[in-house]
């Protein structure tokens, strides 16, 4: 490839005084891409449409296609080969877009005993970005004709229809089937099989729903860490992330914020008080926050100088939607001569997504859950030029594929577990979304 056929961005900044979140949803809806990741980071929303370039990890390894094709077979350190493919991009200012599943778990070592015939991680290099921050857009796009496009999508008129929430009730399925898991899961932990596993459940969606809508309705709602609607190879998910896998700046500063130890927000604010109390006295919440923040130090120690590694905010409670956590974040500076990737394969999957240790969480997990969990637990993240990477947790989320329509939430099993109670809290967490659906036909047709 010659200098003259290196793609590059053309861009402009435009003012943008609407509501991003409306904006953003636009994008999505009417945008010229069919393919795109909607990401919201700290104040800043981002739209990420079309492939310029794609990179995929599976069992077979990596492969990078569009702008330039390359392959690397599987080998121990698969996440090195994703960060290679990256290193050789002919493109200016990347930022890629993509997901993780929580199946790269059982093989960001190298071992692939557990792997099915799945897409692992999915990266793209978009060919349009917009940048929504402060009242202004930075819009990118490699085809002028198409960036023109998305300044008047910009700049066009707000969507004002009243969109209204058909929620689904969460408690009345699963409950046997969840609670023998939580037993079984306790009497390992009582037999020192392992502290510690999240176990989840499914629920599926019995009706058509709007994933935009429920996006923009849900996003109202809720208090995420991250939020993200994103459609990539046939699967779609709007999420509200309560926290990050990990975070890392292009300094090489590391954080990652792992919530543990969960009570419902309601209506009523003393009530919310007198959980929040509970909460934050309850040895077993306390317990196990404790032991993932633990986790989450000793795994950026092995990336980062072991002097620059500490907890900052210990257990402090953090309001997400329908929910209310115990919160900690471990912060550290990366080593000399490492990189976000070897910080986000130190760390992933979330410990608050898997259990402790790791491993016998996993194992635990493919005991007791009867489905893989694809998205669920793993993440939706960012990472660019500059080297700096964002990753969110996936959970909170609805999820669509192949017709099909579900939501997904589990709860942290220790030894102090009451199935009941975890079976509870699962529900408490699907509310979060559960409550925000907005169904796929008009309101006069619903009420037809």
């Amino acid at each position: 490839m010659g200098k003259t056929d290196v793609p590059h961005y053309v861009e402009t900044r435009i003012e943008v005084p609407q509501d991003p979140l409306v904006v953003a949803a636009r994008l999505a809806e009417a945008g010229p891409h069919g393919e795109f990741v909607i990401y919201e980071d700290d104040g800043q929303w981002s739209y990420a449409g079309g492939v310029l370039a794609d990179v995929r990890l599976d069992r077979e390894g990596a492969r990078l296609s569009g702008v330039r094709e390359a392959r690397l077979p599987w080998s121990e350190r698969p996440l090195r080969q994703v960060a290679e493919l990256f290193s050789t991009l002919p493109v200016r200012d990347w930022r890629a877009y993509g997901t993780a599943m929580f199946e790269l778990s059982y093989a960001k070592d190298g071992n692939q005993e557990h792997l099915a015939d799945q897409c692992l991680l999915h990266l793209v290099v978009p060919k349009s970005e917009v940048r929504l921050a402060s009242g202004q857009a930075l819009v990118r796009s490699t085809d002028p004709d198409t960036l023109a496009v998305l300044v008047e999508l910009l700049t066009g008129p707000i969507d004002s229809r009243a969109r209204y929430a058909i929620p689904i009730d969460v408690r009345r399925t699963g409950r046997d089937e969840y609670c023998g898991a939580v037993a079984s899961a306790v009497r390992e932990i009582t037999d020192a099989q392992l502290q510690k596993v999240i176990l989840s459940r499914l629920v599926d969606v019995d009706r058509d729903i709007d994933l935009v809508a429920t996006y923009v309705l849900g996003r109202r709602q809720n208090t995420p860490a991250r939020s993200f609607l994103l459609h990539m190879d046939g699967l779609e998910a709007a999420g509200f992330s309560p926290e990050i896998v990990v975070g890392v700046t292009a300094e090489g500063k590391v954080v990652s914020q792992p919530l543990a130890g969960t009570r419902a927000l309601t209506s009523d604010t003393a009530e919310n008080s007198r959980r929040r109390v509970e909460l934050l006295s309850s040895e077993k919440e306390i317990y196990e926050h404790a032991i993932s923040v633990k986790v989450g130090n000793d795994e950026l120690l092995t990336v980062c100088e072991p002097d620059s590694v500490g907890v900052r905010n210990l257990m402090t409670v953090e309001e997400r939607g329908s929910v209310q956590h115990l919160a900690s974040r471990v912060t550290g500076q990366l080593a000399e001569g490492l990189d976000a990737w070897d910080a986000f394969a130190a760390v992933f999957p979330a410990v608050t997504a898997s259990g402790v240790p790791k491993e016998a969480a996993y194992e635990a997990i493919r005991r007791h859950e009867t489905e893989r969990r694809g998205l669920y637990g793993g993440a939706v993240l960012t990472v660019d030029a500059s080297g700096a990477l964002d990753a969110a947790l996936v959970l909170r989320t609805v999820y669509r594929q192949h017709g099909r329509t579900w939501l997904r939430a589990g709860a942290g099993i220790v030894g102090q577990s009451q199935p009941a109670r975890e079976f509870e809290e699962t529900c408490e967490k699907l509310d979060s979304i559960a409550r925000f659906l907005v169904a796929g036909e008009t309101k006069e047709e619903v009420h037809a």
